[in-house]
């Protein structure tokens, strides 16, 4: 049977990263495009020689021609500048909007019915971008945020416990960036809140690790941003819609009025499968993490306006 195909739009780390976890675990052919000449090329190749060893067999592609990428089933756009230190993700909107412009415009005529997932930053933004640009529906356009998001969140849990990261589960709501809402309440060791395994001051403190997360790395890298969790947070959206698994994970997705939101792409529980973002999981908030949810959609409510203006 023949594999699916995926693209990923971006050589750079995140994209070479996801690339090489989808070999990894088996998922589908990958084509690896990138503007540098000689990059996607060479580091498809280097995985291609990696992959004898850990025994995959899937096919990947390095090019810089979208003709190449015909006929995928997911595209991934991570294509864009990164952050650097003494950025916000909100700095590189007006560059990066061009950049998925017009990496948008060649999906849609290579690949008119691929699910699009959306990396590049502010990523509320650009994935609302690329819906508008493509015009699929909003099952096929997805944002890659809050796997990334819990992933940090349930890194640190498991950190400040001195417990195994296979008994932690977290969730993280709204926008990618600052204003995200972490939600203890739905965070959970083997089942157990962890409201009742830790003290408010610790949990308020992984708690601003988690929006934080993303600009520690870069502090510490000094030149770049994090790659390794966000490209294998993308594999893990793709396994869950190659593999059909009905998954319940949180993304940035399209709401029309699931949390009182219409119009805006904001990080939510949704299942994924075959189809895409199959359905919005709704779940209770209180008081104050509908306040805070709230700002958050009102940060990327700001974001898109801008664009619209």
């Amino acid at each position: 049977m023949a594999l699916k195909k995926v693209t990923i739009v971006g050589a750079g780390n995140v994209g070479a990263t996801c690339a090489y976890s989808i070999i990894n675990r088996r998922l589908a052919d990958v084509v690896l495009i990138d503007i540098v000449e000689g990059m996607p090329q060479g580091k498809s190749l280097d995985m291609m020689e990696a992959a004898t060893i850990v025994g995959g067999d899937c096919k990947i592609t390095g090019t810089n021609n979208y003709v190449d990428t015909q006929d995928s089933d997911i595209v991934v756009i991570a294509a864009g500048l990164a952050r650097k230190p003494g950025m916000s993700r909100d700095d590189l909107l007006y560059k990066n909007v061009q950049i998925v412009g017009g990496v948008v415009e060649e999906i849609v005529k290579y690949s008119p019915q691929a699910i699009l997932i959306v990396v590049t930053n502010p990523l509320d933004a650009m994935v609302w971008v690329a819906q508008n640009k493509s015009g699929f529906p909003r099952e096929r356009v997805l944002g890659m945020a809050g796997v990334l998001d819990s992933s940090r969140f349930r890194a640190f849990i498991a950190m400040e416990l001195g417990l195994s990261v296979e008994n932690t589960h977290a969730f993280v709501l709204g926008g990618h960036g600052d204003t995200m809402v972490p939600l203890p309440r739905y965070s959970t060791v083997a089942g157990v809140p962890i409201t009742e395994l830790m003290s408010q001051e610790q949990i308020n403190r992984i708690v601003d690790r988690t929006r934080n997360g993303g600009a520690e790395i870069v502090n510490l890298l000094g030149t770049g941003s994090a790659y390794y969790a966000p490209g294998e947070s993308v594999a893990e959206m793709i396994e869950a819609i190659l593999l059909d698994k009905k998954k319940v994970l949180p993304v940035a997705a399209r709401l029309e009025g699931e949390y009182g939101v219409d119009g805006l792409f904001v990080g939510v529980p949704a299942v994924l499968g075959i189809r895409g973002m199959e359905r919005v999981f709704e779940i209770e908030l209180t008081e104050q993490e509908q306040e805070q949810f709230e700002r958050s959609v009102a940060h990327v409510r700001k974001l898109v306006n801008e664009l619209e203006s």
